[in-house]
C-alpha cells in the first residue's frame, strides 16, 4: 500500500485489492446469502467481535464469531495479526454515515474495502474539508493523522459531485471495515476526538441513546458520542 500525497496524512491506499470477478462473486453472497437486518438504511453485520454501538467498543457479551470463509481471502494482517472485529456494511442509496472516529481507547489500526458502487468520503478537522473518493475493489488505511485527528464520514445524498464537476448517481455499496484492539492506552492527547483524553481530562462521554431514553425508546441507529465513534 503507498500514501497519498494529501492531507491528512496517514492514509494508505492500494487500488484493486480484488479482481472485479471476485469483486462480484462477494456481492452475489451479499445479495442472495447473507441474512441482514430487517430495516432500511445503512445495514451492518460483524464478524470476530461484535461493534457495541451504544460503547463504541467491543460487546463483552457476544461471542467471537469466526470469520467466514468468504471473508478469510480479504483479511489483512498488521504486524502479522488479523484483525479482531469485521464489520460489513450495506449502503443502499441516499445513505451515509456521520462524521466520527473510531474510538481511540478501543481500537488501533483501521481498514476498509470498498465494494460495488463508489462513492466520496469527507474528512474533517475544523473548517478543513478533504474528499476521497472511495473506488470499489480498493483497500484503504487510516493511520496516525488520518486516524486519530480528522473525522471521516458519508453525507447522505443521492449523487456525488466529482472534481470535473460530473455529478455522479449513487448505487448500492459494500464497505468491509477491519479493527485491531489497542494495546495499552492513546496517548494522542487530542480532547476533542480522543475518549482516553476526555477521560483524563473529567470529560464525561455524551450518547444519544442516554438521552433518548429519558423520552422514548431509542433505536441502535440513535447513538453518538462527543466527537467519538
Amino acid at each position: 500500500m503507498e500514501e497519498l500525497p494529501i492531507e491528512p496524512h496517514g492514509i494508505f491506499w492500494q487500488a484493486d485489492f480484488i479482481t472485479p470477478e471476485h469483486e462480484q462473486s462477494l456481492i452475489h453472497i451479499f445479495q442472495h446469502t447473507l441474512q441482514w437486518p430487517a430495516r432500511s438504511g445503512r445495514l451492518s453485520l460483524h464478524y470476530g467481535y461484535t461493534f457495541d454501538y451504544k460503547t463504541f467498543g467491543v460487546d463483552p457479551d457476544i461471542p467471537f464469531k469466526e470469520f467466514p470463509d468468504w471473508l478469510q481471502p480479504l483479511i489483512p494482517l498488521v504486524d502479522g495479526k488479523p484483525p479482531v472485529q469485521v464489520c460489513l456494511q450495506h449502503y443502499a442509496p441516499g445513505t451515509g454515515i456521520p462524521p466520527h472516529v473510531d474510538t481511540h481507547s478501543t481500537y488501533d489500526e483501521l481498514f476498509a474495502l470498498s465494494l460495488g458502487a463508489p462513492v466520496m468520503m469527507q474528512f474533517r478537522r475544523g473548517e478543513k474539508r478533504v474528499e476521497i473518493d472511495l473506488a470499489p475493489r480498493s483497500m484503504m488505511q487510516m493511520s496516525g493523522d488520518s486516524r486519530l485527528h480528522w473525522t471521516h464520514g458519508i453525507k447522505k445524498r443521492k449523487t456525488d459531485t466529482l472534481g470535473d464537476g460530473t455529478v455522479r448517481q449513487r448505487r448500492d455499496r459494500w464497505s468491509i471495515t477491519y479493527r485491531w484492539l489497542r494495546e495499552g492506552e492513546c496517548e494522542c492527547g487530542n480532547e476533542d476526538l480522543c475518549d482516553t483524553a476526555q477521560r483524563r481530562k473529567g470529560v464525561e462521554r455524551e450518547y444519544r441513546w442516554k438521552q433518548a431514553s429519558e423520552t422514548k425508546p431509542s433505536s441502535a441507529g440513535e447513538v453518538t458520542e462527543k466527537g467519538v465513534h
